[in-house]
């Protein structure tokens, strides 16, 4: 079965700097696509994801946190839908977190509250948080933050378009 592998905190203000491309190059027995330069990979060969966490930890500098998943969580997530009818002043992310959170706020929760609100945290499909994140004069939320502060688990954030490109690719093949 197919995988997916969402990098944290990698290539954001210098910090965990590595080459996508090039790690793709060196696990290309793996037929591993990379998605963009935020550290998003569809593995196409089956492999555990402990064998594929090592394999990539191996290849590393540094240690990042991975999320890894099966392909079919994230295709069905997308055929799903759940972001049909959106605010036209708000753009949509996916949290995907390092596990199901054992507990959740009420819902849909808003960072800040009120009608100036910048992130709007509006359902958990199991591993995946979905947002809306809208942008103002003063940033002051962004929809990772207040998803790992909200739901108390490590969490890595990409736009609905990298998700739904994602998912494209995976059916392509």
């Amino acid at each position: 079965m197919a995988s997916v592998v969402f990098f944290r905190a990698v290539n954001v203000g210098g910090y965990q700097k590595f080459q996508p491309a090039k790690l793709a190059k060196e696990l290309s027995d793996l037929d591993l696509l990379n998605v963009g330069a935020a550290g998003t990979f569809i593995v196409r060969k089956p492999i555990s994801q402990s064998a594929l966490r090592s394999e990539i930890l191996n290849r590393m500098s540094f240690q990042p946190e991975l999320m890894i998943c099966p392909a079919s969580e994230v295709t069905a997530l997308v055929a799903e839908d759940p972001f049909r009818a959106l605010p036209k002043d708000a753009r949509p992310f996916v949290s995907v977190m390092l596990k199901t959170p054992r507990k959740l706020p009420p819902l849909p929760l808003d960072q800040p509250v009120g009608s100036k609100w910048q992130v709007r945290v509006i359902g958990v499909r199991a591993r995946f948080a979905l947002s809306l994140w809208r942008r103002q004069e003063r940033a002051v939320s962004y929809p990772n933050a207040v998803v790992e502060k909200q739901f108390a688990v490590s969490a890595t954030t990409r736009n609905w378009n990298t998700i739904q490109t994602v998912a494209k690719l995976l059916t392509e093949h």
